[in-house]
């Protein structure tokens, strides 16, 4: 059964935008090259760990990035945290691309590459190692990341799901 997602309002939050790639796209026509680019980006408020990601299509880099940053706005979902970390370990997969996040111990810092570090950064991960496997496409790396924190459960969706108190766990 899917889980339902409820909308959160992006204007209670101070979120904070990272631009992750801008690709320069061509299209040719009888007139000659067409020239536009396209924005992904990331938003997320680490107090709050509300992340969300967008893309965003113009003539011009500055539009872009803002059509980028609106979208990513529209689909912010809160992420399960412990303290500076994941509470446990999780694969999430797109395409053919697959994300692992581990938790870590304090002081050790984000271990990862561009796209799933501007994502963990937004989040407000302060202790995660990471690995992507597959592709390096920067779109399917941050899909399979959000793939993977909508995967982590909080201890009391645990206990809850196996019918115990959140004390029985420990």
């Amino acid at each position: 059964m899917p889980t339902i997602i409820k909308k959160l309002d992006a204007n209670a939050y101070q979120l904070k935008d990272q631009v992750v790639s801008i690709n320069r796209v061509t299209k040719v026509v009888k007139g000659g090259k067409n020239m536009s680019f396209a924005a992904l980006v990331v938003v997320g408020d680490p107090s709050a760990a509300v992340v969300g990601y967008g893309s965003g299509k113009a003539k011009e880099v500055p539009q872009a990035i803002r059509k980028g940053i609106e979208s990513a706005k529209k689909n912010l979902i809160k992420i399960n945290l412990t303290q500076t970390t994941i509470p446990h370990l999780v694969l999430g997969r797109y395409g053919s691309g697959k994300v692992l996040l581990k938790p870590a111990p304090e002081g050790t810092g984000v271990i990862a590459g561009g796209a799933v570090r501007a994502v963990m950064t937004s989040v407000g991960v302060q202790n995660v190692l990471t690995k992507s496997i597959g592709t390096t496409n920067p779109h399917n790396v941050i899909k399979a990341t959000f793939d993977a924190l909508k995967h982590l459960k909080s201890k009391a969706d645990v206990a809850a799901m196996r019918g115990k108190t959140v004390e029985e766990l420990n």
